[in-house]
């Protein structure tokens, strides 16, 4: 269930970012469409190019190389048979098809009702898994499993409500490269939700956290984290006063943006910032497209490297990338 700082009218805290943004010397306000986070999948969320998102944590970016030509043909885009449950020693219990690969669901389709939101290159990396042969196996109940139809007439799995599809840079089984890629993808647990081990906190494990909150770090103190738990970042190159980014392009794969959060979706930050007219929680319209939330009007990422809440790779990375305190304070650097 969602906490109460849900609850809040999401036009009213459009509203809020329109009347906001000039504030940090953008030229116009954006759209309420702004607010609309979950809409498609959007830039550095595939995780297909050479840049290596997925690979193991610690790896970091730039490891990796091309998705292999079978993203649109073999084993991704076949049937997925009987549904088995693998043990994997970081995530624990693992969705898998017939052949042992890993299954994985999209932060941003939905479970109530079932909807997928990846088209097109999306669903070339992350070919989605047909309903019509999937069978229940040992430890997986069948009424956890059902079928969404999408955009183009097709019927997909879908597990507790989420739609399951498999990744393209996933070559055998046992390979769970798709965990965390974008902060968005996560491997499916037996009843949909996020693979996680057990015990632990868990690499993106179902939580009932607001879009963006705060935890504190033993060795950093208090930072921002996002809805799935992970590490929120700044880049010392961009620019707050007014809005600029030098994060672009391949950058974008490595340091995905954090889309915009509604201001009464969030916990613990501070929402008037330190410009000369004191508010600073605005979306940043960027160059590219990309609508993209500031804290203090500071654009903020996450980090590809890092696989689970707590996880804090990126934070000193080249000398200019930082966590993030509630108020846009990057965490050990002077601005």
């Amino acid at each position: 269930m969602k906490t109460s700082w849900r609850s809040a009218s999401l036009v009213a805290g459009a509203a809020m970012m329109m009347a906001l943004t000039t504030a940090c010397g953008q030229e116009s306000a954006p759209s309420t469409g702004s607010q609309n986070v979950g809409a498609t999948a959007a830039a550095g969320d595939y995780g297909i190019g050479g840049t290596g998102i997925g690979t193991s944590a610690g790896a970091g970016a730039g490891a990796g190389g091309e998705a292999q030509s079978s993203s649109t043909t073999g084993p991704q885009t076949s049937g997925a048979g009987q549904l088995n449950v693998s043990a994997n020693e970081e995530l624990g219990s693992v969705l898998t098809d017939s052949k042992g690969l890993t299954l994985y669901r999209f932060d941003q389709d939905t479970a109530e009702p079932p909807k997928s939101n990846c088209d097109g290159d999306c669903a070339t990396a992350w070919p989605p898994v047909p309903a019509d042969d999937a069978t229940a196996g040992a430890g997986i109940d069948k009424g956890k499993l059902g079928e969404v139809t999408r955009a183009d007439g097709t019927k997909q799995l879908t597990i507790g409500g989420w739609p399951a599809y498999r990744y393209a840079k996933d070559t055998k089984a046992g390979d769970v490269a798709g965990q965390g890629v974008g902060g968005k993808w996560y491997a499916l647990a037996p009843d949909g939700k996020k693979a996680k081990a057990s015990g632990a906190s868990g690499s993106g494990s179902d939580t009932d956290l607001p879009g963006l909150s705060t935890r504190n770090d033993p060795k950093l103190g208090e930072i921002v984290v996002d809805k799935n738990g992970h590490t929120v970042y700044r880049f010392m190159k961009d620019s707050p006063w007014p809005m600029k980014t030098a994060c672009t392009g391949e950058c974008l794969e490595k340091w995905p943006v954090i889309a915009p959060v509604d201001a009464e979706d969030t916990k613990g930050i501070n929402l008037k910032g330190s410009g000369p007219r004191g508010q600073g929680y605005v979306v940043f319209d960027r160059p590219d497209g990309i609508k993209q939330q500031t804290i203090d009007c500071v654009p903020i990422y996450t980090f590809a490297g890092d696989k689970k809440p707590g996880d804090t790779n990126g934070q000193g990375v080249g000398g200019t990338w930082y966590a993030v305190t509630p108020d846009g304070k990057p965490v050990g650097a002077s601005e």
